[in-house]
């Protein structure tokens, strides 16, 4: 059986291929950015652990077709869309999960982007923007849900996903910059926030073979897994079980702590670009941008 044959034979299951089913039984998760890839398998497992899943984005039709389906293959869970980069769309939000389930334990704030460019090419909305998203939506969200829900009850785990910015990331350097504020971040948080029984913690994810992979350049795609010593993208499967992992019981172990899955990239050194990222040039490429609206 083939990687991919056997991860769809995993998410058309309905029980975790790794954890009891009520693992996560009684927990009420909120995960941001959930309607795609990592966010959305998140989801899912989480939903395969018996826990009460709410799914956040921006994209009211991508939110409901993810629903569908994680509902399906794991039993029913919930979904709000809103821009976490307004605070009065995260405080409403967390308010609507804690009026629907009377309760918020986790947050996986899962939502994020970037996009491909050399650094010099970027200019200063597009800085903005991931900035934005990156880390001011992970702060509205963090400090919102600890305001309305971990502080009142006592306890409460919030799960930052980030990249592993160790080794900066030429090509997309606004993001590094933007990880590194939110590593720093979840370091503050923790030790601010565990007097009140809140942990917060990180996972450094490396590159993954999801469908966000497919709107980088195809050089980038085609080369994506050969500077990862692994020898192979991450499946999303392994993310969402490290993430289940940390909403557990056991997370409180990690407060303050980012762990990295990446397939020990970040113990890679070598050349930049890695072989088969540039073009034929020897550029890395950029990516294609949408235009705005209007």
């Amino acid at each position: 059986m083939s990687a991919a044959e056997g991860q769809q034979q995993q998410q058309s299951s309905s029980s975790s291929q790794i954890f009891a089913g009520g693992a996560l039984s009684g927990v009420s998760v909120l995960v941001t950015g959930g309607g795609t890839g990592l966010g959305r398998e998140t989801a899912l497992e989480m939903a395969r652990c018996g826990a009460r899943v709410t799914i956040a984005g921006r994209r009211a039709d991508v939110l409901e077709q993810a629903a569908a389906s994680i509902s399906s293959a794991a039993g029913p869970i919930d979904w709000i869309a809103g821009d976490i980069r307004e605070p009065d769309d995260a405080a409403r939000l967390v308010e609507t999960v804690l009026e629907q389930l009377g309760r918020l334990d986790v947050l996986v704030n899962n939502a994020g982007g970037q996009f491909f460019s050399p650094a010099e090419l970027i200019a200063a909305k597009g800085w903005r923007a991931v900035w934005r998203l990156n880390v001011e939506g992970m702060l509205n969200m963090s400090e919102t849900v600890f305001r309305l829900a971990f502080e009142p009850a006592g306890s409460g785990t919030v799960i930052n996903v980030t990249l592993s910015p160790h080794h900066g990331m030429p090509g997309m350097v606004h993001s590094g910059a933007a990880r590194a504020t939110v590593e720093a971040l979840t370091l503050e948080l923790a030790q601010r926030w565990q007097p009140a029984g809140v942990t917060v913690c990180a996972v450094a994810a490396g590159h993954f073979d999801t469908e966000i992979l497919a709107k980088y350049p195809a050089s980038v795609r085609a080369g994506s897994s050969r500077s990862v010593p692994l020898q192979r993208l991450g499946r999303p499967d392994e993310h969402a079980w490290l993430v289940t992992l940390l909403a557990s019981p056991l997370g409180k172990a990690f407060n303050g702590s980012t762990v990295t899955l990446d397939g020990a990239r970040d113990n890679w050194f070598g050349p930049w670009p890695p072989a088969g990222m540039a073009d034929e040039s020897g550029d890395v490429p950029v990516e294609e941008r949408r235009a705005a609206p209007g």
